[in-house]
């Protein structure tokens, strides 16, 4: 992936930042030292680099810690946030005419993939929304170019206006395309010549087919593995054009790809679609969050701060409601329902997996920590009568063979599973306004392993 290299490297950094117990004015400013040189060796722009560092460092020093996490995966909670506001915070969509057909413009220097693009947009409006597509090429300056989007709007079972045996205006074939279209097609695709930022003229000349047919998207198509000659390309059309958002091309290469960092930040303009390959189908919406965790290398570890933080706020509603009772006894049901949002958030395996690549839960994760357990001690609390669930110290022996029959279990599951709610009801008394870590490292020895096999 055009990543990998970048991914690689701030994974390490903020790895190690990700085991600090406490964030400190120096080894913030350490990491971030390290992150800059990261991102310059990427070919991310430099106004950009000095504003996403900025950013992380006001808001690292300022912030209160999250209880339910450690300050280390804090601080990658606010690189990652911080990143998918350089990026774009929001996915978006393609803006239709009210009127048809929908105009789109494809812009870019030569080489970006403009051509490419416009066939897999087609394909992708086409199977994805349904539309009747159009496509138009008004390139004059390269002779392949009407073939090639002609080979390519068949492949992707979209039609191609066959410009062949009119003269080369771009003004008189749009507006012939325009007029064919309103007989049955939703949208025409205009793929336009490739273009330099140096060309001021040709880019004029497309500003003028701008005013002239005001298209609904003028979207700057850009190759991810570009270097820094393509930030003068980007302001250069950014500062001429009416650009209404960007296509990123080349995703799959292996390039450093600072230019995918830097062109939503320049232009002002969302990231639209990105393509990952060479084929028309391989033309993809853009999603912020996706591309900050894979550029980050944390994928797994920013899904599981998601759930926890999620199941967590259910988690403290249930024991403040607890808690606010005072002549409440905690009982079988509150345990039963604490086993249930374990699950939810992925099991407790899951947890303690993700949690070890980044926490001192490495020990624990190696356990061989068995989720089917959970299962079966919901299994034992739901075989118990309304009577038993509230008033445990009444099941006795007779009770316990009736549970154990009823939940297809032994009287052995039964007393493992007593000795763990009351150690859990002892806790409950002393874990008022602690968060998620502090518990668990209370209820580490009551989670559920299956014994080693010697």
């Amino acid at each position: 992936m055009i990543f990998s290299n970048l991914s690689n490297k701030l994974h390490n950094i903020l790895k190690n930042i990700s085991e600090r117990g406490r964030l400190t004015s120096e080894n913030i400013g350490n990491t971030l030292r390290q992150v800059r040189i990261a991102l310059l060796e990427a070919d991310v722009a430099l106004p950009v680099i000095e504003k996403f560092i900025q950013e992380i460092k006001n808001i690292a020093l300022n912030k209160e810690i999250n209880k339910n996490l450690t300050p280390g995966q804090e601080f990658i909670k606010i690189v990652h946030n911080e990143l998918i506001n350089i990026i774009g915070s929001t996915q978006s969509e393609l803006i239709y005419s009210k009127n048809s057909p929908t105009i789109i413009f494809l812009v870019g220097p030569q080489g970006s993939g403009k051509t490419t693009t416009i066939g897999k947009l087609g394909k992708y409006l086409k199977n994805k929304h349904a539309k009747n597509v159009l496509t138009i090429s008004i390139d004059f300056h390269r002779p392949a170019a009407l073939k090639q989007l002609e080979y390519l709007a068949k492949k992707a079972g979209i039609d191609f206006f066959n410009v062949q045996e009119l003269n080369n205006n771009a003004e008189i074939l749009i507006q012939s395309a325009i007029q064919k279209a309103k007989l049955k097609h939703d949208i025409v695709l205009i793929d336009t010549a490739g273009i330099m930022h140096t060309n001021l003229k040709m880019i004029q000349k497309i500003q003028q087919l701008q005013n002239i047919f005001r298209p609904s998207e003028t979207l700057y198509v850009i190759d991810s593995m570009m270097g820094q000659d393509a930030i003068n390309n980007i302001k250069t059309f950014s500062n001429t054009l009416s650009l209404t958002g960007i296509i990123l091309t080349k995703l799959d290469g292996d390039a450093r790809g600072g230019v995918a960092l830097s062109a939503r930040y320049i232009t002002k303009k969302p990231i639209k679609f990105i393509g990952t390959g060479e084929h028309v189908d391989q033309l993809e919406i853009f999603s912020p969050k996706i591309l900050a965790q894979k550029i980050l290398g944390m994928h797994d570890i920013f899904s599981l701060i998601k759930q926890v933080e999620h199941q967590v706020s259910k988690i403290k509603k249930q024991k403040k409601t607890f808690l606010d009772k005072k002549n409440k006894t905690f009982n079988l049901n509150d345990f039963l329902s604490h086993l249930s949002q374990i699950k939810k958030i992925g099991g407790i395996k899951t947890v303690m997996h993700q949690l070890s690549k980044t926490s001192q839960y490495a020990d624990c994760a190696n356990e061989n920590i068995n989720d089917k357990l959970f299962t079966k001690m919901e299994a034992i609390i739901k075989s118990m009568t309304i009577q038993e669930r509230n008033n445990p110290s009444i099941i006795k022996s007779s009770r316990k063979k009736r549970i154990a029959f009823g939940s297809g279990t032994k009287v052995q599951d039964i007393n493992i599973l007593l000795k763990r709610f009351y150690d859990t009801e002892k806790i409950m008394k002393q874990i008022k306004n602690k968060g998620l870590i502090k518990t668990m490292q209370k209820i580490k020895n009551l989670i559920p392993f299956r014994p080693r096999k010697n």
